[in-house]
């Protein structure tokens, strides 16, 4: 099992998960020929994908997926209300309840809602019946639900948007500010420490920092907050950034 990403933050999202012959991507905000682009530098074509899983309907993680879905044949799923949201029910959309779980070809998915300022928000935990892959991003505080499901990863795509003071100092809008920092936000790199701490890591092979904010955060900021949290090294911790995302990590 492994995974990548295509990049991470706010102008375009894309992770890869693959598991045996099944290669999904989860969100894509990038345009077509973009996707294709960051799709080959992985070694991975458009063709060769299984499906598109999205999280929700906010552009940079859902601009690119209609187009790349028509143009290549490729089955998407998303909650019915990020598909009521999105109003783009092209060919091959499949709606999922985002609190049971289903199966893509050798991919065990595991859907759970978050608190994130859109219609049906879900964020994922994968599974190839003997590793598991977890993905948070796009939240805007933790809950036991969020908890329970990420416990015990052996890999983790974990949220670090901003850190509370760059962001209280910066130069956003206070309605903007509220908005980031909110409830149904984004996490910074404190909650993100927290929510590391409380899990069992005892498996835990890695860990990337994801959604950064290339205006309040820094990769060193997010690093240091998530290292402190697991007492590693910060150079442990990797980031998926905008421009080169992520390559492949091997979950063993």
């Amino acid at each position: 099992m492994r995974f990548a990403s295509l990049g991470s933050g706010s102008r375009g999202n894309g992770t890869l998960v693959e598991a045996g012959t099944t290669c999904v991507l989860v969100d894509c905000g990038f345009s077509v020929a973009e996707a294709a682009r960051r799709l080959q530098r992985l070694g991975r074509e458009p063709d060769t994908l299984t499906g598109i899983l999205v999280t929700h309907e906010h552009g940079d993680h859902i601009s690119g997926v209609g187009r790349l879905a028509r143009r290549y044949g490729i089955p998407t799923w998303m909650t019915a209300g990020t598909l009521a949201a999105y109003g783009d029910d092209h060919a091959g959309v499949n709606v999922f309840n985002g609190h049971q779980a289903f199966a893509i070809g050798d991919l065990d998915v595991h859907p759970f809602p978050v608190p994130h300022d859109a219609r049906e928000p879900c964020q994922f935990v994968f599974g190839d019946g003997a590793r598991r892959v977890g993905v948070l991003t796009d939240t805007g505080v933790p809950t036991d639900h969020i908890l329970r499901c990420l416990d015990g990863c052996d890999a983790l795509l974990l949220e670090c948007n901003h850190d509370a003071e760059m962001l209280a100092n910066g130069h956003y809008p206070p309605s903007l500010k509220a908005r980031v920092g909110g409830r149904f936000g984004h996490l910074n790199n404190a909650q993100a420490a927290d929510i590391m701490e409380r899990l069992d890591s005892r498996r835990l092979q890695h860990v990337a920092a994801a959604h950064l904010s290339d205006k309040n955060n820094t990769p060193e900021r997010a690093r240091s907050a998530l290292a402190a949290a697991l007492d590693c090294e910060a150079g442990w911790v990797a980031v998926a950034d905008q421009e080169q995302g992520l390559d492949w990590r091997d979950v063993v």
